[in-house]
């Protein structure tokens, strides 16, 4: 996981929030040489209507299908962490898009503005910032490796999520102690342990001690009750990796829910909820998202 991307922490907007974004809300540009992400801004003034309408609006320029060579180069210089492979045609002309772990931002050409906000077409009612995010974060969560989880639940289930967790978390907690019945509802539960207090805390020790275990599985669940572990210490990188890909997926709290295709359910559900949410999710259309 590329650890400078720490500077591209964008903030994730829950799905019921769409309605007040479509209302007023605005994404703001940002200046590279200040600060580069920010949320909750009010919306600019409006200006002063003109004394008299244009007769005839000039039709937009179409946005661009391919990325020139010398912008993804630009794009990628200016940008810590970004690779020109990261850099792709946006919706909007003028902007290109950057995929930055499971998310992404909008640069323009010059690589000096970038702008973090969802983007929607009017005419469509999408919201085409939320259906990219998805297929992005679909990606990034098959690109990672079982290896690197700890997993409840038989390979043959009919759903799966990946669940960022914490061994301190009280819903964490009360989610886990009913793998059982989730396991049994078909769905397969496959952790990332996500420490919220970050490195170099009481959570991330004893997330630690869970994945140095021999047995990680019967680790964290002795670990949620509340059970002191003793293993031997195999270091944390393993532990860092989870953590910085919890962060480049948006992950702001535990337990994060996310479904095969990228959606990002949120946090604690019974086990009927959860399923039921899988089934909404896999219900709605990529261009509806």
């Amino acid at each position: 996981m590329r650890r400078s991307l720490q500077l591209f922490r964008f903030p994730v907007f829950p799905c019921g929030r769409a309605a007040l974004i479509m209302a007023g809300l605005t994404a703001v540009a940002l200046p590279l040489d200040g600060v580069l992400a920010a949320s909750g801004d009010k919306p600019p003034a409006a200006s002063k209507p003109a004394a008299a309408a244009p007769k005839a609006a000039s039709a937009p320029a179409p946005a661009p299908s391919t990325v020139p060579a010398d912008v993804r180069a630009r794009i990628a210089a200016r940008l810590p962490g970004v690779d020109p492979a990261d850099v792709a045609p946006s919706p909007v002309p003028g902007l290109y898009e950057v995929t930055m772990g499971g998310d992404m931002a909008y640069v323009s050409a010059d690589a000096r503005y970038v702008l973090v906000g969802n983007v929607y077409d009017v005419e469509s009612q999408q919201n085409l910032t939320a259906t990219r995010r998805a297929a992005v974060r679909a990606k990034a969560l098959a690109g990672v490796s079982e290896s690197n989880m700890i997993v409840f639940g038989p390979p043959n289930s009919k759903m799966t999520v990946t669940v960022f967790t914490d061994i301190d978390c009280g819903y964490c907690r009360k989610f886990h102690a009913q793998i059982a019945d989730i396991n049994k509802a078909g769905v397969r539960v496959r952790y990332m342990l996500w420490p919220r207090t970050g490195p170099e805390t009481e959570s991330w020790k004893k997330a630690e001690q869970v994945w140095c275990s021999a047995d990680r599985r019967d680790a964290l669940s002795r670990a949620k009750k509340g059970e002191t572990l003793k293993s031997k210490p195999c270091g944390d990188a393993a532990l860092k990796t989870q953590y910085e890909f919890g962060m480049d997926m948006g992950v702001d709290g535990t337990p994060a829910v996310f479904t095969q295709n990228g959606d990002y359910l949120g946090g604690y559900m019974t086990p009927a909820e959860l399923v039921q949410a899988i089934q909404e999710s896999s219900k709605t259309p990529v261009a509806a998202r």
